[in-house]
């Protein structure tokens, strides 16, 4: 029996109680900037104006990116624990939710849904006044590309397996210099996971088994990406949480009466599906 998916219900630009609406219901460290609840989809990050009395802002970039500093106070940051999750977090098929902390006591507002598209190493100081490296996550707004139009990257590859494994290299977030090209590389990885989402249905909806309804002008069957996990369908994911629907499954995913069990058993088909690709794949090497 698949496991039911779990949505959040924060409405962006609004203002909660961090204990009562955050803590009570999801649990997770009550005192991090980086909050992991074991037993939920999410990630909670906290940003606000403490972080300036340890050399660093968060904020956002002229690029339109937030740049967002990791946890740990004292030596060298490190991908331990928080600063793991974040940078991780499609790999597990967790989502970033951004909250400012507010001057009112224990109030928070939610800035929005992120995808962690890189990071950077940058030289700060610790809580001891000590030189010490920092992490700086890159994370873009989930809406920041549409599910419309592929491009061309399939092109670029011979083979279904030249695809996976640059649709999977793509979902890794990766190392940057700095975050001036952060969203047109968001985009091309996003093309590349959902290029080989298209290419493994091979003209079939992966939903109902249906023959996609008509061709694209390129001659290629029109089926479009649906990310199970999330509400809307953007961003690179990982291949294990995205389908290839007909526009009819898509829409039922979303808005259909029944639309979360169906994605519950898509969600199982699709990592079904990937788990003997990834077999096969591995078999064909030895």
């Amino acid at each position: 029996m698949p496991q039911p998916i779990e949505t959040h219900q924060f409405v962006r630009g609004r203002e909660y109680n961090r204990a009562r609406d955050i803590h009570k219901v999801y649990g997770g460290q009550r005192q991090s900037g980086i909050v992991t609840p074991a037993e939920h989809p999410f990630i909670f990050l906290f940003t606000g104006s403490t972080g300036s009395a340890y050399g660093y802002e968060d904020g956002w970039s002229p690029d339109g990116v937030f740049m967002y500093t990791g946890e740990g106070q004292i030596g060298d940051m490190a991908f331990v624990r928080g600063n793991k999750a974040v940078r991780d977090h499609a790999q597990k098929g967790k989502e970033l939710l951004l909250f400012e902390t507010l001057e009112k006591e224990k109030s928070v507002r939610f800035q929005g849904t992120f995808s962690c598209a890189s990071w950077e190493l940058r030289q700060g100081k610790d809580r001891d006044g000590n030189d010490r490296q920092i992490i700086v996550f890159h994370l873009v707004p989930q809406e920041l590309t549409t599910s419309a139009d592929v491009g061309d990257e399939a092109a670029d590859y011979d083979d279904l397996e030249s695809l996976r494994r640059a649709a999977y290299e793509a979902s890794q977030q990766t190392a940057a210099s700095s975050s001036k090209k952060t969203r047109e590389e968001y985009r091309r990885r996003s093309a590349a996971v959902k290029s080989y989402v298209l290419a493994r249905a091979e003209g079939i909806c992966e939903g109902c088994n249906s023959s996609a309804p008509f061709q694209r002008a390129n001659g290629s069957p029109y089926l479009e990406p649906h990310h199970i996990l999330r509400l809307a369908d953007e961003g690179p994911d990982d291949p294990r949480y995205v389908a290839a629907l007909c526009p009819n499954c898509h829409r039922r995913c979303h808005h259909g009466d029944d639309g979360a069990q169906f994605n519950e058993r898509l969600l199982a088909h699709i990592q079904e599906i990937e788990k003997q690709e990834l077999f096969e794949s591995a078999s064909s090497v030895r």
